[in-house]
């Protein structure tokens, strides 16, 4: 394996936001670990903060800074070191999904994460229908268990009804709960792409505006991309179906916000209410946060912020170390918060962005860093700033590591030069 400090010329693979467009025993055991990660705190005994429940109403709260939030939130996903217990279904589920613009992220998301990962371990996952690929969070894409398919999109579905109103001017005269039945039929039947879909809504509006016809469709409907699409190492167009007949059993009720809320904050707080809405894309959280007060802990943020946490989640030292990581690009990281703080230094604001593309990102001491790029077997990364010789060895490990696992054995260059330009 060499290492040199030269450029590659070749952009980035094509990135951006796609057309989104009978259970397994791996369902079973996908939705009974996630059914049993949310029971653990929604249904334990309620616990108070000793400090500030126990003591006078006057009590300090405590205030906890960027490096402090920084470790409790890469602890919890897995980032401070790797985790040799999860398999790729329970991290999937843990996570609360993965952010899935596009094809390789979530593959990418939990190597750096797991201990052992290898991209078949998802991708099995997915060809067993175990995990999907799914509009929920943000109205994006992303890859869920299928327990969670089928009980967290019913609990944003009001955000999808909402989403409609910016493509009312393109609808008019749409009986939207026809359209509903129309295209559950369709895809129900077999599979379709959005142009297929499209242009048999177009029969029934002919005088609808088409990409509002396939939005339409999207937001009123759990529609998940089949198979092939999305095993690694397979390519498939977006063909569609109802998560419902991919999984061979419906969807959940809209169930109540509190066990997400226990969830988020299992997998990226301490947080605030404005934090959690801003990861799920959903309003009008803050009488679920206190609604589960009593049973939760809470600081501040050096903002004055009011931040909640689970009693017995892991907070670590501000000063544990924290290894480089090379993320995907979308990673939920650092986009689960209103305050990015935690992760993206003021300075570095914006800096994983160029219009429409978005780079994959490195972090170095827990924080952004740089972005980088894997073009064959060639890996360039390009830090925002200068690197100590140590951290530079270390950031160059990771990435012979990256390599080994997504692409295998062989010879790698790996490079510092430049991936924005």
């Amino acid at each position: 394996m060499t290492r040199t400090n030269g450029t590659t010329a070749d952009s980035p693979e094509a990135r951006g936001a796609e057309a989104h467009g009978g259970g397994t025993q791996a369902n079973a055991q996908a939705g009974a670990h996630t059914k049993a990660y949310a029971n653990a705190y929604a249904k334990g005994p309620a616990r108070t903060h000793a400090k500030a429940r126990a003591g006078k109403a006057s009590a300090v709260v405590p205030v906890l800074g960027p490096r402090a939030l920084n470790r409790a939130t890469l602890e919890r996903q897995h980032l401070l070191r790797r985790s040799a217990a999860l398999t790729a279904t329970e991290a999937v589920g843990h996570l609360v999904g993965l952010q899935a613009q596009n094809v390789k992220p979530p593959y990418y998301a939990l190597a750096a994460r797991l201990e052992g990962f290898r991209p078949g371990d998802l991708s099995t996952a997915m060809a067993d229908r175990a995990v999907v690929r799914i509009v929920t969070l943000r109205s994006t894409i992303h890859t869920h268990t299928a327990a969670d398919a089928l009980s967290l999109r019913p609990l944003v579905q009001a955000a999808r009804d909402r989403e409609l109103n910016a493509f009312r001017k393109g609808l008019v005269g749409v009986d939207l709960e026809r359209l509903a039945v129309i295209s559950r039929e369709l895809v129900e039947a077999e599979p379709r792409t959005m142009k297929q879909l499209r242009e048999v809504l177009l029969t029934e509006w002919p005088d609808a505006d088409p990409f509002a016809l396939s939005v339409a469709a999207r937001c009123r409907l759990p529609l998940v991309q089949v198979t092939p699409r999305g095993l690694w190492g397979r390519s498939g167009q977006v063909a569609l179906t109802t998560a419902e007949h991919w999984l061979g059993r419906p969807a959940e009720p809209t169930p109540a916000p509190d066990a997400t809320v226990l969830r988020y904050l299992a997998a990226f707080g301490p947080a605030s209410v404005k934090d959690m809405q801003t990861w799920a894309g959903l309003t009008r959280l803050r009488e679920a946060f206190e609604g589960l007060r009593p049973r939760l802990v809470t600081f501040r943020d050096e903002k004055g912020a009011e931040l909640f946490d689970l009693p017995d989640a892991p907070r670590p030292d501000a000063d544990t170390p924290a290894p480089p990581r090379l993320l995907p690009e979308f990673d939920n990281l650092l986009l689960a918060h209103a305050d990015r703080s935690r992760v993206v230094p003021a300075g570095l604001k914006g800096r994983t962005w160029a219009g429409n593309q978005a780079y994959r990102t490195l972090l170095v001491d827990g924080f952004l860093a740089g972005v980088w790029r894997q073009d064959g077997n060639v890996l360039t990364v390009e830090p925002f700033g200068r690197l100590a010789k140590g951290q530079r060895d270390e950031v160059v490990g990771e990435a012979e590591r990256m390599l080994r696992v997504m692409s295998g054995d062989g010879s790698y260059d790996i490079r510092f030069g430049t991936v924005t330009g």
